[in-house]
């Protein structure tokens, strides 16, 4: 005879806060610049050190959870779009979405786990990118398709966004319009020049 399996709504809801209140103080104490630490974390959600680890038991683990939910409130990745205007939508969507938590943003760019999720995702927008370009210039040779499909991807990210905020004083609106001019002018380029 098969036991029964407890289970608990209650309990279920109550983790799940928990989990919600851990990933809440991570974002905190990256937005001070401070590593976040299980101690630094457990404090910052006021809970125990050991609450955390049980929560989320290895670092690697805490930090894509993070990020996966981080991604989760700058709205959706979609890396399937393959022209240039959805490419434009994704760019000024995504650059206003990063002046919403600049600091969190920061920390993507500049920690060690923040850089781990970046990669993790490279492969999904090199081919978005490639898409992209594929799209707007069919016809271009393979060395400089893969330099376009480059020059795109570094247009759209959040290291663009950063210059553009801090030497240039804009917001992610200027920002996303500074890149799409950009990206349209070299893509724009790069037809004509494929058609002489």
């Amino acid at each position: 005879m098969k036991s029964a399996t407890y289970h608990s709504p209650l309990r279920e809801a109550q983790a799940a806060a928990t989990s919600q209140r851990i990933l809440e103080a991570v974002g905190v104490v990256l937005e001070r610049g401070q590593e976040p630490t299980y101690a630094l974390v457990a404090k910052e959600a006021g809970c125990q050190e050991r609450t955390v680890y049980r929560h989320f038991p290895t670092r690697e683990g805490l930090a894509a959870a993070f990020w996966d939910w981080q991604y989760s409130i700058l709205g959706p990745r979609d890396w399937t779009i393959g022209t240039e205007a959805g490419l434009l939508a994704l760019i000024d969507r995504s650059f206003r979405a990063f002046d919403e938590h600049p600091e969190l943003i920061r920390a993507m760019l500049h920690t060690r786990h923040g850089r781990s999720a970046r990669l993790s995702e490279n492969e999904e927008r090199r081919a978005m990118a490639q898409r992209c370009v594929d799209d707007a210039v069919p016809d271009l040779d393979p060395q400089r398709r893969r330099q376009a499909a480059a020059a795109t991807q570094l247009l759209f990210s959040a290291a663009a966004w950063e210059v553009l905020r801090d030497y240039w004083d804009m917001n992610g609106e200027d920002a996303a319009a500074t890149a799409s001019l950009a990206l349209t002018a070299m893509l724009e380029g790069l037809r004509r020049s494929s058609t002489t």
